[in-house]
């Protein structure tokens, strides 16, 4: 295989997987602004980690592991392609993405 689809492959999983974080902030946002109506299986945010977290403080948790997912992804993408970071970055942008993915998962395993 050539460098270059490799380089496009890699880039583009890391893309890939960042952008497939905002389902799940899209979920959380359904279940916000459908609160009381069905929502099929998109449950509501809570950890079985901490069952007491209230909701909204959930919700919050919840999107801040999604939202810095989604970001740590993207930029290292970005910095494998060389934009906007230096391209050495990219690694250590994914291993960060990956820990704060892993973490999120594991708090809100279920939902």
């Amino acid at each position: 295989m050539l460098p270059q689809t490799i380089k496009l492959i890699i880039a583009g999983v890391l893309l890939l997987h960042g952008l497939g974080h905002t389902g799940a902030l899209m979920a959380i946002v359904v279940n916000w602004t459908k609160r009381g109506t069905p929502t099929g299986s998109w449950l509501p945010a809570r950890s079985w980690l901490f069952p007491s977290l209230a909701p909204p403080a959930a919700k919050t948790v919840a999107s801040i592991f999604w939202i810095l997912s989604t970001i740590g992804f993207v930029a290292a993408a970005m910095s494998f392609w060389g934009i906007v970071v230096p391209g050495e970055a990219w690694r250590q942008l994914a291993l960060a993405a990956s820990v704060v993915s892993i973490l999120g998962i594991t708090l809100f395993l279920g939902t």
